[in-house]
C-alpha cells in the first residue's frame, strides 16, 4: 500500500470553495478500528457547517470532512474480530470521509445489503443512523402515531419518511416545491405539504395534531410546531438551519402535556454509535436487503469536485443524497 492518498481538506473557514485536493498520509488504524479504502462518501449538511468552522471535529478524529463512506476493508486494527481485510462495508465516520482511506470502529461499520451496490451504500449511514435514533430511539414512534417530518426531500427527510411508513405511522412531510412534494408522496408520504403554499401548522391541526416532529429548520418553526403537536406529542430537533434561538411560551408544554428533546450524532460516545449499529442491523437490513425500503439518491461529483456537491447541496436543490465518488466500485 502506498504512503499517501489524496483527500480533500478546509482550507479556511468559507463557503465551498475552501475545499481543495491535497496529499495527505494514509491513516492507521488503532485498536478496534478497521481502515477502510473508500469507493463513496457521503456529503451531509454538518459537512458544510465544519467547512464554515461552526463544527469542529470530536478529538482525535481526522480534520478532514466526510461522516459515512463506502468500500473496502484495508486493514484491521488489533483487536477486531468479525470482520476481514476486503469485505465491502458502509460505515460512520468521526471525520475524514473526503479521502482515499478512512477509519472508523470497527463497531460502527454495516455490511453492505446483499443486492446493494458501494454508490448507494454510502448513503446509508449518517441518515439511518441519524432517523433510527430520533424517530424511533428517542422519539418512540409507534404504528398508528402521525409523525410529520420537516425537509421531506432531504436525505434525512426521504429515509425518515419510508422507516416511518413501515412501520405504520402515518406520515406527513413538508417540503418547498410541487416536485419535492410529489416525491415524498412517492415515497409513502400520506400528505406532503408545500411550506410556501400551505400552513403546515394548519393541516396537522385539521388531522389531529402531531403524535411526533422531526425537525432540523428550528428558529421560527420551534413555536410553529409546537402549536402542531397533539396532546403528549414530542418534537425531536436535530439541526437549526434557521437558528437555534427563538422566544417560546412554554405554558402549553405543561397544559399540554409535550416533549421538547433533541441530539446530535457525532458527539455520541463509541459505544452509543455501536448500539445504534446493532439496532440498524437487526431492524432496518433486512428491510433494505429485500428492496422495501432503501437511499434515494441525487447526483454523485467526483471527490475534487467536493467544492460543487456542496454549493448543490446548500442551494436546497437536490432530492435525496449527494455522494462523491471516490474510487467507484
Amino acid at each position: 500500500m502506498q504512503e499517501t492518498m489524496t483527500a480533500v481538506e478546509i482550507s479556511e473557514p468559507g463557503g465551498p470553495e475552501v475545499l481543495c485536493a491535497a496529499a495527505r498520509p494514509i491513516p492507521e488504524p488503532g485498536a478496534g478500528q478497521i481502515l477502510i479504502r473508500v469507493a463513496y462518501a457521503g456529503v451531509n449538511r454538518p459537512d458544510a457547517i465544519q467547512r464554515a468552522g461552526a463544527y469542529a471535529p470530536p478529538p482525535g478524529a481526522s480534520d478532514l470532512p466526510g461522516l459515512e463512506a463506502s468500500g473496502t476493508i484495508a486493514a484491521l486494527g488489533p483487536g477486531v474480530t468479525g470482520w476481514q481485510v476486503g469485505d465491502a462495508v458502509c460505515a460512520l465516520l468521526p471525520g475524514g470521509g473526503y479521502a482515499e482511506y478512512a477509519v472508523t470502529q470497527a463497531a460502527h461499520a454495516l455490511p453492505v445489503p446483499q443486492g446493494m451496490d458501494l454508490k448507494r451504500a454510502a448513503c446509508l449511514p449518517e441518515t439511518y443512523f441519524t432517523v433510527w435514533t430520533n424517530v424511533f430511539m428517542r422519539g418512540g414512534l409507534v404504528g398508528g402515531e402521525r409523525f410529520l417530518v420537516h425537509g421531506g426531500s432531504s436525505g434525512i427527510g426521504t429515509t425518515a419518511i419510508q422507516l416511518a411508513r413501515h412501520f405504520g405511522a402515518r406520515v406527513f412531510a413538508t417540503a418547498g416545491t410541487d416536485e419535492k412534494c410529489a416525491a415524498c408522496v412517492k415515497l409513502g408520504a400520506e400528505r406532503a405539504i408545500n411550506y410556501r403554499d400551505e400552513d403546515f401548522v394548519e393541516v396537522l391541526r385539521a388531522e389531529g395534531g402531531a403524535d411526533l416532529i422531526l425537525d432540523m429548520v428550528g428558529g421560527k418553526y420551534i413555536p410553529r410546531n409546537l402549536a402542531a403537536l397533539a396532546d403528549d406529542g414530542r418534537l425531536v430537533q436535530i439541526a437549526f438551519l434557521s437558528g437555534p434561538k427563538v422566544e417560546v411560551n412554554f405554558a402549553p408544554l405543561m397544559v399540554r402535556r409535550l416533549t421538547i428533546t433533541g441530539s446530535t450524532l457525532r458527539p455520541q460516545s463509541d459505544l452509543a454509535k455501536a448500539g445504534i449499529a446493532e439496532a440498524l442491523h437487526e431492524h432496518v437490513w433486512p428491510l433494505l436487503e429485500a428492496g422495501r425500503i432503501g437511499p434515494v439518491m441525487d447526483r454523485t461529483f467526483a471527490l475534487r469536485d467536493a467544492g460543487a456537491a456542496h454549493a448543490r447541496m446548500e442551494s436546497s436543490a437536490h432530492i435525496g443524497k449527494i455522494v462523491l465518488e471516490v474510487a467507484g466500485g
